[in-house]
Parts: structure tokens; C-alpha cells; sequence
């Protein structure tokens, strides 16, 4: 592992800036002086291996599997669906916005077709996120409580994650190549670095449901574990 409980918090900031974004979904605020990580997962009622679990994937880019039985899977739900929160309430809609703002929107041109591009992939992505709340995460919490696994019900979802990203790809292609020429050019650029920046984080994302949530679903649905299922 990359951070320990024993740890400053922020110098997990300082060499990674995206460890922000992290800490604010498992509910961390800013004013954590020079406490340690573990400390200040106290503070903040966020169970400390789980966290670090996650912070060490980011970082890492690798799950490490023993650790897995002893993961607080509500305090890692917690984290999920703050992403959701995160990227359906904030980061698209202000991409939204700096395109719009960008582009000089007419219903004759590319721009009319790149907002539509954007406005068709947040329904895709609010799609995925409530069905994965709606029905994975309820699955997880019904396991939680002592009912009988379901069949059919994960296979549905890391498919469709391949598709959350690479429509991204594609609306990245159609501003750089098809950008109007009346374009406000530095805020249909600062919406193009945000597009990439929600690339990567939605990225990450995925990847931390694929490589740590379904791993811990499986060591549920198999009655191997052993975590904390009450901490949040």
C-alpha cells in the first residue's frame, strides 16, 4: 500500500490532488490539520480501512483481494453514491453549462448537435447510476440483512461501464473536429479539459465498482464476509 492509517491526511492531498474529490464522497471535509488518516476517519465517522482501500486503488491502480473480507461494504456504498451525486448533480451539468455557454447554440449547426450528443449521454449515465441504485446497491443491502442471493442481477452492470466512457471519447472527438468557428474558444476549452477531467474520474468510478464492489459482492453472495456492514 501506498498511505497508512499512521499517515498525514494531507499528504495524500499533496500528492494527488484528485484524493479530494475521494475524501469529499466519503463525507471528509477540509480543516483536517495535521491529523493522521486514521484520526481523521474518526473524526468523520468513515471507517479507515475502507477508505484507504479505495485511496490506495486510485493511486495504485490495483485492489489489494486480502483485504477485501474486512471492507465496510455501507461505508463503501456511501462512497458510491456520493459519486453519483457528484457527477449527476455537478460535474455534467457543469460541463453542460460551459458548453452552452461556448458554442453560441443554433438548431442549423454542429452546435445544436453537439449539445444534443452531451444532453443524450447524462440521460445514458442517469440511466446507468439510478438502476445500479435502484437495483445493485438494494441487492447489496438486502444481502446485508440475511436474504437469499438473486441470479442475473450483477452481470448487468460492468458491461454497460465500458459505454459510460467511451461516449466521452467520442463527444471529446466532435468538439476538437467540428467545434464552430464563432466558438468562444477559452470556454469551449475549459469545458473540453472539465470533459476530460470526467473522463478520468468517471473512470475511476467504474473501476472501483468492478474491482472492489463486485469483489466483495461475490465474498457476500458466498458467505465469506467479514466485514463491518453497520459502519457507514
Amino acid at each position: 500500500m501506498k498511505y497508512y492509517p499512521s499517515d498525514k491526511m494531507i499528504s495524500l492531498i499533496a500528492d494527488d490532488y484528485r484524493l479530494i474529490q475521494v475524501m469529499s464522497r466519503f463525507g471528509i471535509r477540509m480543516g483536517i490539520g495535521d491529523k493522521t488518516i486514521m484520526e481523521v476517519c474518526e473524526d468523520s465517522g468513515v471507517d479507515c480501512h475502507t477508505f484507504l482501500t479505495v485511496v490506495n486503488y486510485v493511486t495504485e491502480g490495483f485492489p489489494t483481494p486480502e483485504d477485501f473480507s474486512s471492507l465496510s461494504i455501507r461505508t463503501l456504498l456511501h462512497y458510491l453514491r456520493q459519486s453519483h451525486i457528484y457527477f449527476l448533480e455537478y460535474s455534467l451539468p457543469s460541463i453542460r453549462r460551459k458548453i452552452l455557454d461556448g458554442i453560441k447554440l443554433r438548431t442549423s449547426d454542429v452546435s445544436f448537435l453537439i449539445l444534443k450528443f452531451f444532453d443524450e449521454y447524462y440521460t445514458e449515465v442517469r440511466t446507468h447510476m439510478e438502476a445500479e441504485e435502484t437495483m445493485l446497491f438494494s441487492y447489496i443491502n438486502s444481502l446485508l440483512e440475511g436474504h437469499v442471493k438473486a441470479e442475473g442481477v450483477v452481470a448487468t452492470y460492468s458491461d454497460q461501464h465500458e459505454n459510460v466512457s467511451s461516449k466521452l471519447k467520442e463527444l471529446k472527438t466532435i468538439i476538437i473536429k467540428f467545434s464552430p468557428e464563432d466558438a468562444t474558444a477559452n470556454l469551449l476549452n475549459d469545458a473540453l479539459y472539465d470533459i476530460y477531467r470526467c473522463e478520468e474520474e468517471l473512470e475511476n468510478h467504474c473501476s472501483v465498482e468492478d474491482n472492489i464492489l463486485m469483489p466483495v459482492l461475490s465474498l457476500l453472495e458466498k458467505g465469506e464476509y467479514n466485514g463491518d456492514s453497520e459502519k457507514r
